[in-house]
């Protein structure tokens, strides 16, 4: 305190605060990129969530068994709703690398951007027409047109950003390759819609080839990669060309930005949590007209009929609420993002983003308690793919190891067992659930209620009952030792060293 303090106009003056540079880059007509992209991360989220809307929406009156036809349209409806998902996140993807190409934005840019929102904010409508008519070319037409048009405005903003280098990345901006550095973002930018082209030509005389071409969009990244690989091995490794020496590539197998996977991660799961409340407020609210007749004026009496929706919901949200927890948990420990860690990501999201359709299974208990079994299952499949492939993303950093996650969360640190922990509870609560069902099917939602009680309460005291199971397996590894005072050679890696 007693120390001179730099004031901290004074590093306004001299250009080093941000400030310094908006003032900068305002003064030529351009600007930082941050909160257009975190505007672009938000709506992309809320519609690849929004998608679920029409499957959590399908009408199953009570009257209804829950037989092979319902399965069969629910099956589809959830197969469409996964591949248009993952296209929108495919959409995000190359917007995530476009912008590690285009380092600052300017009016135009910015406008254009918009363009390729708006198109994007037309997909749900394109896939509701998808979903209701799958046999129909003119949704699948109408949703690669929406895609075309967004690889063409993606690929407007490239040529527009090479045209003025000021707005490119600045090695990119630098660099003597800056036309071949185009060329090869162009081809990458317009391979998806490429293929959704010739998936439209399909779907006037063959629409099932169109969903095949269109699932090819979401695995094209990782179909290239598998090429290269192929080839590498069939012709051996080839001389790189002059250019690839270049610092800034833009290949599809780079690490995406941690912090856009975070926020669109972020996205999703706030989507997700606020969609299951909106058929509460449609659909139990009850009619005061109704309240009058038949319930004798008693709101309470009227509120209490829609019980199970309550429940539905508390349980739902706290099943979103936690699996956010363990993403925040798992991201804490990443450094950064692997292509493969991506593909995850997105799976585990899309999954995420079929939780409303849980919650109406749920909801549905008191209404059709004869399907009850096939609501629980489908609840729990869910819930399973969602968290299991959380599990799966801390494997595949685990094995990329120090380029990727902090050494507290590696084998034999300190984190390690607590996180193995964490991301395994809700796959094995959900699976444990689900063949219970097998066995008990008469009790088929207590097993499930009592599971969505049990999993909040483990996740209180995980960590007193990781410490107690790490403490009941030290005691034990010493009781098994061949001599006291003997070196155990092969240390556990996930048992942290003991204090």
């Amino acid at each position: 305190m007693s120390g001179p303090q730099t004031p901290e106009p004074a590093l306004d003056v001299q250009g080093d605060s941000p400030m310094s540079m908006r003032n900068e880059d305002a003064a030529d007509g351009t600007q930082h990129s941050h909160r257009m992209l975190n505007f672009s991360d938000a709506l992309l989220s809320i519609i690849a969530t929004v998608m679920i809307l029409p499957v959590t929406h399908t009408e199953i009156s009570p009257e209804q068994q829950f037989d092979k036809s319902i399965q069969k349209l629910l099956a589809t409806r959830i197969a469409v709703y996964l591949m248009t998902f993952l296209i929108v996140t495919v959409a995000w993807a190359a917007h995530t690398r476009l912008f590690q190409v285009v380092g600052k934005i300017d009016d135009t840019l910015a406008l254009l951007n918009l363009a390729c929102m708006m198109t994007i904010t037309f997909l749900p409508f394109t896939f509701s027409l998808m979903v209701t008519f799958p046999e129909v070319p003119l949704g699948i037409l109408l949703f690669c047109m929406c895609v075309i048009a967004i690889g063409a405005v993606q690929a407007l903003i490239v040529v527009y950003a090479f045209r003025f280098p000021h707005l490119l990345n600045p090695q990119i901006a630098r660099s003597a390759h800056r036309a071949l550095c185009r060329q090869h973002v162009l081809c990458i930018v317009l391979r998806g819609p490429a293929l959704c082209f010739a998936a439209a030509g399909f779907s006037l005389f063959f629409y099932p080839a169109s969903y095949l071409l269109m699932a090819t969009v979401i695995f094209l990244p990782y179909v290239s990669k598998a090429a290269s690989w192929c080839r590498g091995r069939l012709m051996g490794p080839q001389e790189p060309p002059a250019h690839s020496v270049e610092v800034f590539t833009f290949h599809l197998q780079e690490p995406l930005s941690k912090e856009r996977v975070e926020a669109f991660s972020d996205g999703v799961y706030a989507i997700v949590a606020t969609l299951l409340i909106l058929d509460i407020c449609e659909n139990n609210v009850p009619d005061p007209k109704d309240v009058a007749e038949r319930f004798h004026g008693s709101l309470v009496a009227a509120l209490s009929v829609s019980g199970p929706h309550f429940l539905a919901y508390f349980g739902s949200f706290a099943t979103v609420g936690l699996l956010w927890f363990a993403h925040h948990s798992l991201f804490l420990h990443v450094r950064k993002a692997t292509q493969s860690m991506g593909l995850l990501n997105t799976l585990s999201l899309a999954f995420v983003g079929g939780l409303p359709l849980a919650y109406q299974q749920t909801s549905a208990f008191a209404r059709r308690p004869r399907d009850e079994l096939e609501s629980v299952r489908v609840s729990c499949a869910i819930i399973f793919f969602a968290s299991v492939f959380q599990l799966a993303m801390w494997t595949a950093a685990l094995l990329h190891g120090a380029d990727t996650l902090q050494p507290a969360a590696r084998f034999g640190g300190r984190e390690h067992a607590f996180m193995l922990a964490k991301l395994a509870l809700y796959p094995c609560a959900s699976l444990l659930a689900f063949i219970s069902t097998c066995f008990l099917s008469r009790f088929s939602a207590a097993i499930f209620h009592l599971t969505q009680i049990a999993v909040p309460l483990a996740f209180l005291l995980l960590r007193l009952l990781v410490r107690l199971a790490l403490g009941l397996l030290h005691m034990l590894r010493g009781l098994a030792r061949p001599a006291p005072g003997a070196e155990d050679a092969s240390r556990a890696p996930l048992l942290p060293a003991p204090c």
